[in-house]
């Protein structure tokens, strides 16, 4: 999929709620008056588990399952209502239902939420972390290849304008060389695996897949983001409407405060083997996930803290200067804008954790 289709299909869709949007003021005169929705619908990367049953990834799968939050939201007679989105393509089923208003909140990627801004949404983030999965660089089994720089002039399968996508352009920068210096195939994870697999590509930068094409000797890794700086890692966070904020910040509070009941839950004893076994009762392999959990060297806590840092907003500005050089985006974008932590600390005051997640 091109950069520009990507661009323009979500410039599309923005376009085509325009209408809506500009009913905004009179809709923001009326708020006081205005009724709670009927549901608060949140976008969810989903997989279809062994039992064929369509289960959530990361901490949306905790929050689901503990029924907290649709607890909370029924007593206002609100439903909760999760929306599933496939993998292969996560942003571009995102950006789009956030344009044509048929979600209320999404937990995705940090580069198509930059995107999506940039291209005239308007969404914010509402609580970081809870997902810093690690990055691969993978090449076939038979490669000579033993780093980046072997690969200055060879075709690497990398999903444009995906997460990863920034981490590897700091992998590149820390080298030396730029996406200039290779031969980007622009393939979405499944097909990427595909043409590592069968030569069709020189590398593959992507997730724990990884792991998996080791297991079928196609593939090797020589490059992991276990020991550089969290920053090299893939960001996915809860992001919600600006328009819905506005309107029901009582309900988005609900929502954050579910989530960030579950990621301290998550970051605690126990924590990390009730993470495998949801994972693994997912459709992930389980020996996969121990593999992108182990060596890393991010303490299992810091990965869950929901804490809006200088180092967050530090990933966000490089992130955004990046999007803006490498043409994904057309106009700078003042990430600061993008930020609303009221709710965070809000839920830390509630749930008496201020002091849980150091800085």
């Amino acid at each position: 999929m091109s950069l520009k289709f990507l661009r323009l299909s979500w410039r599309k869709a923005f376009a085509a709620a325009v209408a809506v949007s500009l009913l905004a003021p009179a809709i923001a005169l009326a708020a006081a008056a205005e009724p709670l929705p009927a549901a608060v619908r949140i976008a969810v990367v989903a997989r279809t588990a062994p039992s064929g049953k369509t289960v959530f990834a990361g901490s949306a799968a905790q929050v689901a399952s503990t029924g907290w939050l649709a607890a909370e939201l029924g007593k206002l007679g609100v439903k909760l209502e999760w929306v599933p989105v496939t993998t292969n393509s996560v942003a571009t089923q995102v950006n789009e239902a956030f344009a044509n208003r048929s979600i209320d909140l999404a937990q995705y990627g940090d580069l198509p939420s930059i995107i999506a801004n940039a291209s005239g949404l308007t969404t914010r983030l509402i609580l970081p972390g809870g997902s810093a999965n690690n990055t691969y660089l993978v090449v076939p089994n038979g490669s000579t290849a033993r780093s980046i720089k072997d690969l200055k002039g060879k075709k690497v399968a990398l999903h444009r304008g995906r997460p990863w996508e920034y981490p590897f352009a700091r992998l590149l920068e820390a080298n030396g060389m730029s996406l200039r210096d290779v031969k980007i195939l622009n393939l979405n994870p499944q097909a990427g695996a595909a043409a590592v697999a069968t030569g069709g590509a020189d590398a593959f930068f992507t997730l724990s897949d990884a792991f998996l094409l080791e297991d079928k000797k196609v593939g090797k890794i020589i490059w992991a983001s276990k020991a550089p700086p969290q920053d090299w890692k893939m960001r996915a966070e809860l992001w919600a409407d600006s328009g819905f904020l506005k309107s029901y910040p009582q309900l988005a509070q609900l929502v954050v405060t579910a989530y960030v009941r579950e990621h301290h839950r998550a970051a605690g004893a126990g924590g990390e083997d009730e993470y495998v076994r949801t994972e693994a009762a997912a459709g992930q392999v389980e020996s996969v996930v121990r593999r992108e959990l182990a060596g890393d060297h991010t303490p299992w806590q810091a990965r869950w803290s929901p804490l809006f840092t200088a180092s967050l907003r530090q990933h966000y500005v490089g992130e955004a200067a990046y999007a803006k050089s490498a043409g994904l985006i057309g106009r700078p974008l003042q990430v600061d804008s993008l930020f609303a932590p009221q709710f965070v600390n809000q839920a830390l005051a509630q749930l008496k954790l201020q002091t849980y997640w150091s800085p």
